[in-house]
């Protein structure tokens, strides 16, 4: 059982680029911070910095809306280049208003503007560009995964986090985008409670709670802390991704 867990920023890193190498970059920034990492550690690293490492820009200037991105952008007050990107990414709209546009990511996730972001992005070249998430977040995290594994020679956990609004609460969290080497989900159904009832509906979203723990030292503005080290969990149940958090659309009653 869990009894203490430390977060710890890795401070220092760069800023990342396109075609960059996370793995070697992570490793460096353990030796600079003094860490070593060990079995059961869980690296927290912001989906900014694999999008930008993976390429995931898009030039703003260099896409044509299409009618319905014309029309969308019309109701939301938005950019109809932005709302073309936006639905390039999109299953499809869950809910629009001036301001706002919720959407159905392609990987599942219902979420503002499909995760596309124009924040702690470089403008000096005068480009006006948009970050997108990265293609497959349970396979980046895999690969880093990998990556530290074969550098350092042992097997830790990898999060890659973003933050998430919420429908019924003011403020963003960070939750898990990708997982790997750890149960996404833990399903507590079946086993008793504290007065040996069965628990008939508990299934907790481990990772989801790693990522906001550690978004309490990532921070969400300049803070330049893209990756935080936690130590000091335990669990037992079998590892699964990041997808197995979203919900199934049968299971919403809300959508």
């Amino acid at each position: 059982m869990t009894r203490e867990v430390a977060i710890t920023a890795l401070a220092g890193i760069k800023l990342v680029e396109p075609g960059d190498d996370l793995g070697a970059i992570t490793v460096e920034a353990f030796a600079a911070n003094g860490l070593t990492p060990e079995t059961g550690d869980v690296l927290v690293v912001a989906q900014k910095i694999v999008s930008k490492a993976e390429g995931r820009y898009v030039d703003v200037a260099s896409v044509a809306p299409s009618r319905r991105a014309t029309a969308l952008a019309a109701e939301t007050d938005k950019d109809p280049r932005f709302v073309e990107i936006v639905l390039g990414e999109s299953k499809r709209v869950v809910r629009h208003r001036p301001g706002l546009l919720i959407v159905e990511h392609r990987l599942g996730f219902v979420m503002a503007n499909a995760g596309i972001d124009h924040s702690n992005i470089p403008t000096g070249d005068g480009v006006d560009r948009v970050l997108l998430l990265p293609e497959d977040p349970d396979g980046s995290a895999i690969r880093l995964r990998q990556q530290i594994a074969e550098a350092c020679g042992v097997q830790i956990a990898v999060i890659i986090s973003d933050s998430f609004g919420r429908a019924w609460r003011k403020g963003t969290v960070g939750i898990a985008l990708g997982a790997a080497g750890l149960p996404a989900v833990v399903d507590m159904r079946g086993q008793p409670d504290l007065f040996g009832r069965e628990l008939l509906v508990t299934e907790i979203g481990f990772a989801d709670e790693i990522a906001a723990a550690a978004g309490l030292v990532m921070g969400q503005a300049d803070e330049a802390i893209p990756m935080v080290l936690v130590r000091g969990l335990r669990w037992s149940a079998p590892e699964t991704p990041a997808a197995a958090l979203v919900r199934p659309a049968e299971h919403d009653l809300f959508r």
